[in-house]
């Protein structure tokens, strides 16, 4: 689900094939299209685990004189790739991505997770012409799955983790801020309706003493305030 300008968007755990995905929905009218600073609407892609493919890989597709260049072809795309280290920034924009996103929701997992990084990150995206697109979350707790990562789990805290996120992204002034994420619940990242729910293997989150509905409320609610913001950067 993405919102009009500025936007929110929800980050999948997966991606499939730009290529794939142009071909079989591009024509569809619900597929998302981004307009770029040329002016051109292209679909936005996300490449999770973007920095297992070295940036000569990349630039081999996405630089505009790569031997195999997508750009201004049928193919071309708006292609945020994933910042973790820090180093990465640099190897993004010899890559020939658009832009990053930082995925992760658990504030301290990585460089690129770092609320306190990414006024540095965005700075570093303003002055070479890319986006920055910070992610946040709710919360983090993953250890259903991974019981040795209690160290990475995020507290709640009745929606304001969620809240000092959201602040932290919209005082760097974004294009986009993703959202990570819409239903993830294994790893407890999840936004949508909740209610009380126990199985012989697992304890669901739930949002008591609130409504099911809490943090979908905070969305659209921080979703208006980032376009009235908006507004006032544009002054």
């Amino acid at each position: 689900m993405i919102t009009e300008s500025p936007r929110m968007t929800w980050c999948p755990p997966f991606w499939t094939p730009p290529i794939s995905t142009a071909s079989r929905y591009g024509s569809h009218g619900a597929f998302y299209r981004y307009k770029n600073s040329m002016g051109k609407s292209l679909p936005l892609f996300y490449i999770y685990d973007s920095y297992l493919t070295s940036p000569e890989a990349w630039a081999h597709l996405l630089t505009p004189n790569g031997p195999h260049s997508i750009r201004n072809t049928p193919y071309d795309g708006v292609f945020i790739a994933l910042l973790v280290e820090e180093g990465h920034t640099h190897d993004i924009l010899a890559a020939g991505f658009d832009g990053m996103y930082t995925y992760f929701a658990s504030n301290g997992f990585s460089f690129g997770s770092s609320h306190q990084n990414w006024k540095a990150v965005k700075n570093f995206c303003d002055a070479n012409n890319l986006m920055f697109i910070p992610s946040v979350g709710p919360g983090y707790i993953d250890t259903s799955i991974r019981p040795w990562n209690n160290h990475n789990t995020r507290n709640r805290v009745n929606g304001k983790y969620y809240e000092t996120a959201l602040q932290a992204a919209l005082t760097v002034r974004p294009e986009i801020v993703s959202i990570t994420s819409f239903n993830e619940w294994h790893e407890g990242t999840q936004i949508e309706k909740a209610i009380p729910k126990k199985t012989p293997t697992r304890l669901y989150l739930d949002y008591l003493p609130h409504q099911p509905s809490l943090y979908l409320e905070l969305t659209r609610r921080w979703a208006e305030h980032f376009i009235k913001e908006k507004e006032q950067w544009l002054m």
